[in-house]
């Protein structure tokens, strides 16, 4: 796994700042009102938190909402502009690995079209304030499973990990 960061991305600065906006006023609704967009049987989409599958585990301590943003669905005018500009660096973003990967032409037209047209989501993770730090962690360790994750950091609050296969 190669993890980068990107800077002078493309993705506008005014439709991250709505983003981050958007998600954050969402997280500050009371209880009842998020439970209006609460995640319906069998389907990951919408609000919820972390299931807890053993009493000995760490518990994992955050909201989160999970949007099928392509085609567009709700916090619906950030999100439509801001997944629109991921999507196209998305796009980019393979076209350049195809490149390193020395992906023919024709087909590198291919897989980059494959990813600007393809299903995008998004998945806006908070993480509240614990009581029991050391009973707690944000999301347990995991993998990934789209074509390409790009993330967003809204806010201070540093703690994204990502190992290696040598530190696993």
């Amino acid at each position: 796994m190669v993890n980068v960061q990107l800077m002078n991305h493309g993705v506008l600065d005014e439709g991250m700042r709505m983003m981050k906006e958007n998600v954050q006023g969402f997280f500050d609704l009371p209880h009842h009102e998020k439970q209006k967009s609460a995640q319906k049987p069998g389907s990951l989409e919408g609000y919820g938190q972390a299931f807890v599958t053993s009493h000995d585990q760490k518990l994992q301590w955050n909201d989160t909402i999970f949007l099928k943003c392509h085609p567009a669905h709700s916090i619906r005018i950030a999100l439509e502009k801001y997944s629109e500009d991921v999507r196209k660096l998305a796009a980019e973003v393979v076209k350049y690995i195809g490149m390193a990967l020395g992906i023919h032409e024709g087909e590198l037209d291919l897989l980059t079209k494959s990813f600007g047209e393809g299903k995008y989501e998004v998945r806006m993770n908070y993480y509240p304030a614990c009581p029991e730090p050391e009973r707690a962690i944000g999301l347990l360790p995991h993998a990934d499973i789209s074509g390409i994750t790009l993330l967003t950091e809204c806010g201070n609050i540093p703690g994204l990990q990502v190992l290696s296969k040598d530190n696993c």
